[in-house]
């Protein structure tokens, strides 16, 4: 790869507008060599992966979110294809199903979130219930909250709490070992377009489409707005958000990728665990044992 990217382009550490951000990124590099470096940065994750499941210090969580088409499944298929699947979790959340919308909207994904020494992978994360219900706001009701009667009373201060709760729910996990990264696939309106159609020119992609996709794209600038003002509110310095250009794919996963690497190397206290100094001494013992049957 000639372009060494820095990930801090990618970090959002002051406020955002979308429509400055660019869809595409140019590595300098055909796709061949992109998906190269991938597999090579991917190599690299999964080493780091093994060590991680050793020391059982550290669950890492990675969210991933963006409009329809953005490519958050094949992200997750490549990015990760490499680690050990007993390392790797990846939930894809829904519509709440009724047992979820009995508990608070937090609660189906701290139950889902990694355990020390794992990947945790949420496609489509609790940022939902701050993006589509809020393009959405009658879907609110549907949690039954207190207090919470019409769509009028889901109103900016009912906005700011939630945003506060999300944040507090991050800072948690994080003071608790889980290192958090927050990808928003950054995908523009043009490429929307031409990946629907595909869904329909393509045979064996039109299990993909919904007409529902045609009434979301609709709504697309209230949904750049909502995502805007989600980042900018819960972009923290224990749980960043990073803006990827996801146009084109390879390029997409690639700097993910490398994003998670680059980031994870500099915890210099993921080391695996020695061995008791007592077993140490009779390493050869056990070996000749071995050796001997």
């Amino acid at each position: 790869m000639k372009k060494n990217i820095n990930i801090n382009d990618f970090k959002v550490s002051q406020n955002i507008h979308l429509k400055d951000i660019s869809t595409n990124y140019d590595l300098d590099a055909d796709k061949d060599k992109i998906e190269d470096a991938l597999e090579d940065v991917c190599k690299d994750l999964a080493k780091i992966q093994n060590t991680m499941y050793a020391h059982g210090k550290y669950a890492v969580l990675i969210c991933i979110q963006g409009m329809d088409t953005a490519g958050k499944d094949s992200m997750i298929r490549e990015v990760f294809k490499e680690l050990n699947a007993r390392g790797v979790v990846v939930h894809s959340f829904k519509v709440p199903t009724e047992l979820e919308l009995k508990h608070d909207y937090l609660w189906r994904h701290y139950i889902a979130l990694p355990a020390r020494g794992k990947f945790g992978v949420f496609n489509r994360t609790h940022y939902e219930n701050v993006l589509v219900t809020r393009v959405h706001p009658e879907y609110i009701l549907g949690e039954n909250l207190p207090n919470i009667h019409t769509v009028e009373d889901v109103n900016d201060a009912f906005w700011h709490e939630r945003f506060q709760q999300i944040n507090n729910f991050e800072k948690h996990i994080a003071d608790n070992g889980t290192i958090i990264f927050k990808f928003f696939l950054h995908l523009s309106k043009d490429e929307q377009r031409d990946r629907l159609l595909r869904r329909l020119e393509k045979e064996e992609k039109n299990w993909k489409f919904s007409p529902g996709d045609l009434k979301e794209r609709k709504l697309w600038d209230q949904y750049q707005e909502c995502y805007q003002d989600a980042i900018n509110r819960t972009s923290k310095p224990h749980a960043p958000w990073y803006t990827i250009p996801a146009d084109d794919k390879p390029t997409a996963r690639y700097i993910v990728a490398k994003i998670l690497l680059d980031t994870l190397k500099t915890y210099k206290d993921i080391v695996e665990p020695e061995l008791d100094d007592a077993i140490k001494e009779k390493l050869h013992i056990y070996k000749e044992q071995l050796k001997s049957e």
